[in-house]
């Protein structure tokens, strides 16, 4: 009995918080949007769980177990699905290789960014350009 208080108390934070969490979810999406078009990327490498809490006030799990009640996706999920879809647009609209468009992403190996692309979308960054010629 008293481990169901305790999950229920523990639950309620995030209910209790609703509306300052969508406040989270936007700052989050700021914070992963100038990452990744100011180019910091490049120079930094791909942002961390502990760099975005960091950016958001707030610690790595408890970033992380609040996007996992609000939106069901992890810190992590919501970074490389930003990551996504920046590529997505750098795939379509420029003619940079997915070498270069890996390193301004962030990426350090051109491999893992591909291999994270062909893992989230089922094609590879050559076949998803195809698809635009």
């Amino acid at each position: 009995m008293l481990l169901k208080y305790a999950e229920r108390f523990y639950e309620g934070q995030y209910v209790t918080r609703q509306i300052s969490s969508h406040q989270v979810l936007d700052r989050l999406e700021a914070i992963l949007e100038d990452y990744f078009d100011l180019q910091v990327a490049s120079g930094r490498g791909l942002p961390s769980v502990q760099d975005v809490a960091l950016d958001l006030n707030l610690t790595p799990d408890y970033l992380t177990a609040l996007l996992k009640n609000l939106t069901g996706q992890t810190t992590q999920q919501h970074i490389h699905q930003k990551l996504i879809e920046k590529a997505k647009v750098k795939l379509s609209s420029t003619r940079l290789s997915v070498s270069e468009i890996a390193y301004q992403l962030g990426y350090e190996h051109p491999q893992s960014f591909s291999k994270l692309f062909k893992a989230k979308t089922n094609q590879s960054p050559l076949e998803y350009r195809s698809g635009f010629d």
